[in-house]
């Protein structure tokens, strides 16, 4: 598919060894500084438009479309590597470009492929900034401020536990408004409010962008003997994330810490200490049979893990924002916009 430009953007094919990605650009004939943006599961590089856009002129702004989503090619996602597959693409496409040190801006997903390139590449990384990013832990299966993992299956993470009918609707382009269409998640899930929308038919252009299989979205599952049965396999994109593979903690102990702004919702659905793609806090809720409770399979505070490794690494500052969900630079652009330009002279 060839994705839809807002005017001022304009679309490049970067050749890797690794990969062919697509890049978003928002140029500048006198950058100073170029910052990056990562985008997120079940997303591509349209979300960042409006962002880019609204950057001050001295700035370079790109975009990068990780592998299986967007206009990136599509290649298989080797879970076992965690987040890296996605992380070393991205360097590949950095290298390309004879870019040096960045700052990177990382949303959900992104926000742990990030981290995965500042553990990886210390010395590439000018600043960090996080939009509602997946827990330094993982997402599912872990508890506790530490991360610790509740059992060696992972029980109830990873991509077994993908939305059957929600998967199918994507690979089938469903631009409709069902329970379990794009459309209707993005508006219960990514945003708090979804009255606005001026771009609404982008955002689902480039969720369903997203390339669907055991080898991209959502991934393969296991059995497990633990509750709800089900635990992860060894590949596709909801793998990546599951506590065996994942764990960016380790920031903690780099020598340069380049600044980190963490940015998130209020009312974030998604990554929260109460998360409705959570299954051990929907198991809480009854809303899937079964539960063992919480001495077995308590929530994860995904909020509060994130939280504790920052304070750990020192080197951060905390926004949150009421009456928002998933996605502050949507829902907060002026001020999220105003903490971006701030957090990067810091860098």
């Amino acid at each position: 598919m060839t994705s839809t430009l807002l005017e001022g953007i304009t679309a490049h094919t970067v050749v890797t060894p690794r990969l062919t990605a697509a890049v978003f650009e928002r140029p500048s004939a006198s950058a100073t500084r170029t910052v990056v943006f990562i985008h997120g599961n079940v997303s591509s590089s349209l979300f960042w438009q409006p962002t880019m856009l609204a950057l001050d002129p001295g700035i370079r702004a790109l975009a990068i479309d990780l592998r299986g989503f967007g206009d990136s090619q599509t290649l298989p996602v080797d879970a076992t590597r965690g987040v890296r597959d996605f992380s070393d693409d991205v360097a590949s496409v950095l290298a390309e470009l004879g870019l040096g040190a960045v700052n990177l801006v990382g949303w959900s997903m992104g926000g742990g492929v990030v981290l995965q390139y500042l553990l990886d590449h210390p010395d590439r990384v000018l600043s960090l900034t996080l939009v509602s990013p997946v827990s330094p832990y993982g997402f599912g299966a872990t508890d506790g401020p530490d991360g610790h993992r509740l059992s060696d299956e992972d029980a109830g993470s990873g991509g077994g536990g993908g939305n059957a009918d929600f998967v199918d609707r994507i690979a089938r382009g469903d631009t409709g408004d069902d329970p379990t269409s794009p459309r209707t998640i993005y508006r219960t899930t990514y945003v708090k409010d979804p009255s606005d929308t001026t771009h609404e038919d982008l955002w689902v252009e480039s969720m369903l962008s997203t390339k669907t299989g055991v080898d991209n979205y959502p991934g393969d599952g296991s059995a497990t003997t633990a509750w709800p049965g089900f635990g992860p396999g060894t590949r596709g994109v909801l793998n990546t994330m599951v506590p065996r593979y994942f764990d960016v903690s380790s920031i903690v102990e780099l020598a340069d810490r380049p600044p980190i702004l963490w940015v998130h919702g209020a009312d974030d659905v998604i990554v929260s200490d109460t998360s409705l793609f959570d299954l051990n806090f929907l198991g809480q809720l009854g809303a899937v049979p079964g539960w063992p409770g919480a001495d077995v399979a308590p929530p994860q505070p995904m909020v509060t893990q994130t939280r504790a490794v920052l304070e750990r690494y020192g080197n951060y500052r905390e926004i949150i924002y009421d009456n928002c969900g998933h996605s502050a630079h949507l829902e907060h652009p002026v001020e999220f916009r105003a903490a971006l330009t701030a957090h990067l002279k810091e860098g």
